[in-house]
């Protein structure tokens, strides 16, 4: 049979074969040997009435099809006819996987009208933005549950909905704020997706069938908002003055923060829990923070020769004392570490972080925490030097020169005499171990590195420094503010992240030319958090774009 079927499709092309498999009742103007007129159709015992038949367009009138009236119908027409019919009888969608799933959520391949496994009406408002780190797969997102208010939260994507279980979303804190799960597979039970408060979520099933063949992976972070369109035909000096605005109200914040936090703790204290902070980045922010409120610098820097043992005691990186587990050049490093952490072990155990506080995964191993704080350690050891190093607040603007990558520039030549600033103070931390070690556990590199490098003193002289400054004087317009915001407008940018990409997608339609300097940079971090964080209509209310349009 197939050798018959093969012979048929050479000798008669595929249009014959087709006419030969599926034969086509004529018409007949006389009746049938029941007495019955028999209906003009094509092919009425091969297809339903109203279903079209794809061999007609094959076998060549498709030309000739007068239903065919616009150029855009006639392709359309050759696209669907260029598919087999009868796929739909035994072909089964292959399930994507889960990053091609979410890419395709995110263009809006699967709509954004569903209905939930309970029978509820899921609409999305706006599909927030693409987290691509540990988290639900989508923040910032807005829902509205049976033509409720919007609802705003997280959403997660997975291929089956018992991965809501599996992999441990109902007591991860990081799904708290979820408010819709979506999967693909179902299975036999009926799952009740809650989250660590035991709040339920929503659960849709989405149907492949429903996607569009094609796929472009060239998915951004998020979607371009309502305002690009006023942004771009407004002239570039009034776009400045805009980001301005806002860096400088953002600064100001930050500095009462500060202010706040002196009043509290102190200066010293309040500045080294600042700085310890942005030691840890974005991942072990929250750690950093807790040992420089555990571990006070006054309180370290009773004993300077054990700073560096209790800090990395009390942040859980000793918690074995066989040296046997270490790598040979590091056990006389380790057994130092435990001399100087046996005297307080016992005082301060119950200070002791726990290990699900850090976040090590996501952090490249030349920003592991191990290597910040061996830095934060020799910064409270060093303190009195480094606080010398924090020049005036009127002549800030030596004591942010960042030396100049041309050795024979004059801002490289004139630094050398100058009083040592922030800058030279960080860049030039070295440590004997951690110059060439990325763990306690990692082999030596073969390479020196830097402890803290050029783009961690740009996020610390731009969110620590400038706001401790500005917050000896909170009057913006006060000599003191004039000459710190000029020195600050000066900072180049010389650090991006996740959240500042997301903003420029959203809001900036000439992102390289306005992102050049700290300043722009922390000016459209604030407009997003403003105006896009806050918003939950998917830009059809946000008043952003209607207040550009009037400012001067």
């Amino acid at each position: 049979m197939c050798g018959r079927l093969a012979c048929w499709r050479s000798r008669l092309g595929f249009a014959h074969f087709l006419r030969a498999s599926f034969p086509l009742q004529r018409q007949y103007s006389r009746k049938d040997r029941f007495g019955a007129t028999p209906e003009p159709a094509y092919a009425p015992h091969a297809l339903p009435r109203n279903v079209h038949d794809a061999t007609r367009d094959i076998c060549g009138w498709a030309s000739h099809n007068l239903r065919v009236s616009t150029l855009t119908e006639r392709y359309a027409q050759m696209r669907d006819t260029s598919r087999v019919r009868e796929r739909a009888l035994f072909f089964t969608p292959q399930i994507p996987n889960e990053l091609e799933l979410q890419a395709r959520w995110f263009a809006g391949d699967f709509g954004k009208h569903f209905v939930s496994t309970t029978g509820d009406k899921i609409d999305i408002i706006q599909f927030g933005t693409w987290n691509r780190e540990a988290g639900p797969d989508f923040r910032e997102a807005a829902i509205r549950i049976n033509e409720s208010d919007p609802i705003r939260g997280c959403i997660e994507l997975d291929v089956s909905d018992r991965s809501w279980e599996t992999h441990g979303h109902a007591t991860n804190p990081a799904f708290e704020e979820a408010v819709l799960h979506v999967f693909v597979e179902k299975s036999g039970r009926e799952f009740f997706t809650r989250t660590k408060s035991n709040r339920n979520v929503p659960q849709v099933c989405i149907d492949l069938t429903a996607l569009p063949d094609a796929f472009s992976a060239n998915i951004p972070l998020a979607r371009p908002g309502r305002c690009q369109a006023p942004l771009k035909a407004l002239p570039e000096k009034r776009v400045c003055r805009v980001l301005n605005a806002a860096a400088q109200f953002r600064l100001q914040q930050k500095a009462n923060r500060i202010r706040s936090k002196i009043d509290t703790h102190g200066r010293d204290e309040a500045l080294f829990q600042e700085i310890a902070a942005a030691l840890g980045y974005k991942e072990n922010k929250l750690a950093f923070l807790l040992l420089a409120q555990r571990l006070p610098l006054n309180w370290l820097r009773e004993t300077p020769p054990d700073i560096e043992s209790m800090l990395f005691g009390v942040a859980g990186f000793l918690q074995t004392a066989d040296l046997d587990v270490y790598k040979r050049s590091t056990r006389e490093y380790v057994r130092q570490l435990w001399d100087g952490w046996w005297p307080h072990r016992d005082g301060l155990q119950r200070l002791i972080l726990p290990a699900k506080v850090w976040r090590i995964s996501s952090t490249r191993p030349v920003n592991h925490p191990q290597r910040r704080l061996a830095a934060l350690a020799i910064l409270a050891r060093d303190w009195p030097a480094f606080r010398r190093s924090l020049a005036s607040p009127i002549t800030v603007g030596e004591a942010v020169d960042f030396p100049s990558r041309d050795a024979n520039s004059v801002p490289y030549s004139g630094a050398k005499g100058r009083m040592k600033t922030p800058h030279s103070f960080f860049s030039k931390l070295e440590h004997p171990f951690w110059n060439f070690h990325y763990t306690l556990t990692s082999e030596p590199s073969q390479k020196k590195m830097a402890l803290i490098g050029e783009s961690r003193v740009a996020d610390i002289l731009a969110n620590v420094l400038f706001p401790f400054w500005l917050a000896h004087d909170l009057d913006s317009s006060s000599a003191l503010g004039t000459s710190l915001w000029t020195e600050y407008a000066k900072l180049p940018a010389r650090l991006s992240n996740r959240r500042l990409e997301t903003a420029a997608t959203r809001n900036d339609p000439r992102r390289k030319q306005f992102l050049r300097t700290v300043a722009h940079q922390q000016g459209l971090l604030q407009i997003y958090e403003d105006f896009c964080m806050q918003d939950n209509s998917d830009c059809a209310q946000c008043p952003f774009p209607e207040q550009m349009a009037k400012w001067t």
